[in-house]
């Protein structure tokens, strides 16, 4: 038999094999094969436009002034959601995994401090990419949105830490694991960095903040009780848990998440916001000098990897950052 003909059975009996798999596929769900055909026969072409919403996707900045950098801003804040989404996609997969496959975790934590780094990076864009004059004008047709309202943001902090490690650290020692959630989300830090600077009172932003999410926030946090990524960590065989690549990984994602990441936030508020020795108020009103420092907030996921000098220390860079900007 000459080897064409040997191609053309074989390609044959993989349709064969094909046919059988999706007749398989598709008995149960109340039509044959024969119709899903048709529908395919169909079908129109896939374009890459249609696959990713291209159109509806660039439609979505929508400036609330004339300024040309308010564009930026917003598409920036969309690209940050996206990559938070990213995170929340490998979070959810690591705590709902069954199977404590160390190469897994491994990948996983591996995935999220990638996208961490993309973040870290891009923030140059809002260091150095708008004008301060325009900034500083169009920020008051935003009023009192604020990047702190970001639920998602929250969310990865919940899947990454039982609730009391993201409890303000001047109230820690009066919470446990044992406290409720409701109790726990009652101190977390966040709420902190969004009262009124001159009255103490709670901002429009965080007003806005927790009646929109705070029900959702809760609910979370109650299902990953006991099954966030330290407790999948923990979940590990003991062998596992001294594995140096996983605790490097996990170190990694803390430095990312509460050190790096709030320091690009650090340096973009005092080019903005900072002029002539005059701090100048966040637009939901926030105190971002007492919110974004990492060393102020002590916010760190897995405590139990560093020594009492490590967490001491913790974010102290945040000096450097301030004084020596040049090397951002």
């Amino acid at each position: 038999m000459d080897e064409k003909k040997l191609r053309s059975m074989n390609k044959k009996e993989k349709i064969d094999s094909q046919i059988l798999k999706l007749e398989e596929k598709y008995k149960d769900s109340g039509q044959d094969l024969s119709s899903y055909l048709d529908g395919l026969l169909y079908q129109r072409y896939l374009t890459y436009w249609d696959y990713i919403h291209l159109d509806t996707l660039l439609s979505l900045q929508v400036p609330r002034t004339y300024f040309p950098d308010e564009e930026i801003f917003i598409m920036y804040h969309q690209i940050t959601e996206l990559y938070f989404k990213l995170i929340l996609h490998e979070q959810k997969q690591l705590v709902d995994d069954k199977s404590q496959k160390m190469e897994f975790f491994i990948e996983k934590v591996r995935r999220i401090n990638s996208y961490y780094q993309a973040l870290i990076s891009s923030f140059s864009i809002m260091i150095k990419g708008m004008e301060r004059k325009q900034f500083l004008q169009y920020r008051m047709a935003l009023l009192p949105a604020s990047g702190f309202q970001s639920a998602q943001y929250r969310m990865i902090e919940i899947y990454s830490t039982g609730m009391q490690n993201l409890v303000h650290h001047t109230e820690r020692d009066k919470y446990s694991a044992e406290n409720s959630i409701e109790e726990l989300y009652e101190g977390v830090y966040w709420k902190k960095g969004a009262t009124d600077i001159s009255t103490g009172e709670k901002t429009l932003t965080l007003k806005q903040f927790e009646y929109r999410y705070t029900p959702r926030l809760v609910r979370i946090a109650k299902q990953v009780k006991n099954n966030t990524i330290w407790d999948k960590y923990l979940q590990l065989s003991t062998e596992k848990q001294d594995n140096k690549e996983i605790i490097e990984a996990l170190k990694t994602l803390d430095i990312n998440a509460n050190v790096n990441w709030p320091l690009m936030h650090m340096g973009s508020a005092h080019r903005y916001l900072n002029k002539d020795k005059m701090q100048i108020d966040a637009t939901g009103g926030t105190n971002w000098k007492e919110y974004l420092p990492p060393s102020f907030q002590k916010i760190v996921f897995f405590p139990e990897l560093y020594n009492k000098e490590e967490l001491n220390n913790w974010g102290k860079q945040w000096v450097d950052h301030i004084f020596n900007p040049e090397k951002v």
